[in-house]
């Protein structure tokens, strides 16, 4: 019988089809024999990787899990994205610092652009916007410059405390009032309300949608499913695509509003007010000097290093201290010792400052496991390779997705024995002193990528702390006999917890 021409031509069709298939083939496995192996993990399924595995609420579970299975360098793949998970602080140096030309990118996630974060330069692929980004950013967040904000931390540290002593039930507000209020400060000279501002609940508001679909593992479901983005609204999972308007419109408000601001109090004020000395009013004294071309690039990355600071920094400094109240609650002869410490060094006559920090190691030493204990980032932020790359035998691949498990280290048992306890001497030598283990070498990141803004976030918390420490006390809510009332701790997850 002789074919017919559809027959012949699907025939003709198939055969370069099948070609370029055998060949790319061919090619992958040519490459693989003259390479030297993957890091070990977990076996991936045929197209899907290893994401069926993976905890998404809580991916560093999955992952520590992995890490004493497969060791501090593990190979995982998410759909068809190539993951390598760094479970090591040793290796997170060698390869994030030592050799941040290659693991200084950023990995796509799809929920960037649809939710609007894509304004935030701390997800931007390691380019020339990115370092215009972080110049201005590190022009305002370097350690001898952050210096100057201390005394509006600590004043709203201690307006803090009396909304704690007004209205203790509300304690998660007041830390998040506290922390965006220093973020409004610092970076717009924005003096926010000491309740209900309407610029912190629109930060919030931000914050909570964007956070929750920041990760990769949970990104996957659109990067896998983008049509979930055209869905009408009576439809099915369409709630991705109004959470999506509604976070875009946010951040665009939130980008836009209090950069207004500073202009039109920049405008009205006087240069030596306090105004000037916020991020966005130097940098727009700065930019008065350039010539008009590059004004409107240094403006746009000026709001989105702006837009960054505020929404970087609110929500973690307000985990942080949220962290720390559980554990005065749940660890109170620690609350004591370091209330013990401040009467001790400082007495009941005035506050604390920071010309006293030094005097006070317990105070520090509870800062540090507060970081330790429940840290606010457990993945930190993905990294990305830009180029292949071989670490003690292992082959890296280009592209691949960089994840540091933060939370293994904390979990360390070798370093950190009971360490899911909260014990802040574990931070003192015997003469009790400081040793020179200090989480926050990694608790913010690593490498090029590491955050910035980390000197001012270590005077936010010791400012809160150590003013909570000596002016409240954290206990239990009581019953109508006086018994405390018990409580399970509930952890909201995604890009923070």
């Amino acid at each position: 019988m002789v074919p017919a021409v559809d027959d012949r031509l699907a025939i003709l069709a198939i055969l370069p089809i099948s070609f370029v298939v055998v060949t790319a083939l061919g090619r992958f496995i040519e490459n693989r024999q003259n390479k030297p192996p993957l890091p070990p993990g977990p076996v991936p399924l045929p197209l899907l990787g290893n994401v069926l595995s993976i905890n998404t609420k809580e991916p560093w579970l999955t992952y520590t899990r992995w890490h004493a299975a497969y060791g501090d360098l593990v190979y995982v793949r998410i759909l068809d994205q190539d993951a390598i998970v760094i479970n090591s602080q040793h290796i997170a140096k060698t390869l994030l610092d030592k050799r941040s030309r290659i693991y200084s990118d950023r990995p796509y996630i799809a929920t960037l652009e649809p939710f609007g974060w894509s304004s935030n330069f701390g997800f931007m692929r390691y380019n020339d916007e990115w370092r215009r980004c972080r110049r201005i950013f590190h022009q305002t967040f370097r350690p001898e410059s952050a210096v100057k904000f201390r005394p509006m931390q600590m004043r709203r540290a201690r307006e803090m405390v009396v909304n704690l002593i007004d209205d203790p039930q509300h304690y998660h507000s007041h830390f998040a009032t506290f922390s965006s209020s220093v973020a409004m400060s610092v970076v717009y000279g924005y003096q926010t309300s000491a309740r209900d501002d309407p610029l912190v609940r629109l930060l919030e508001s931000v914050s909570d949608l964007g956070i929750a679909v920041m990760t990769q593992e949970r990104a996957v479901l659109l990067k896998t499913f983008p049509f979930l983005l055209k869905l009408p609204d009576w439809c099915w999972g369409s709630s991705l695509k109004r959470d999506a308007q509604i976070s875009t419109n946010g951040t665009t408000e939130l980008r836009e509003m209090p950069f207004q601001y500073t202009q039109q109090h920049m405008a009205d004020s006087s240069p030596h007010e306090q105004l000037s000395k916020s991020m966005v009013a130097e940098s727009l004294q700065r930019m008065e000097k350039q010539d008009e071309a590059s004004k409107p690039i240094f403006e746009s990355a000026l709001k989105k290093a702006a837009v960054t600071a505020i929404i970087g920094s609110t929500d973690t400094t307000t985990s942080t201290l949220m962290a720390f109240a559980l554990a005065m609650v749940s660890y109170p002869d620690a609350q004591r010792r370091a209330q013990a410490e401040i009467d001790s060094v400082i007495g009941r006559d005035r506050l604390p400052t920071f010309e006293d920090r030094a005097s006070l190691p317990y105070v520090e030493s509870v800062l540090r496991e507060t970081l330790r204990w429940h840290p606010i980032g457990p993945l930190g932020v993905p990294h990305a390779t830009s180029s292949d790359d071989i670490y003690d035998g292992y082959f890296i691949p280009k592209g691949a997705t960089v994840i540091y498990n933060i939370w293994a280290i904390t979990r360390d048992e070798k370093r950190y024995p009971d360490s899911t306890c909260f014990k802040p001497d574990r931070f003192m030598d015997a003469n009790g002193a400081l040793t020179d283990d200090n989480p926050a070498e990694y608790i913010f990141g690593s490498g090029r990528r590491a955050c910035a803004g980390r000197y001012a976030a270590d005077a936010s918390l010791w400012s809160a702390i150590v003013t909570a420490l000596a002016t409240v006390e954290f206990s239990s809510r009581k019953d109508d006999q006086g018994k405390a009332i018990d409580f399970t701790p509930q952890f909201t997850t995604g890009f923070t917890q």
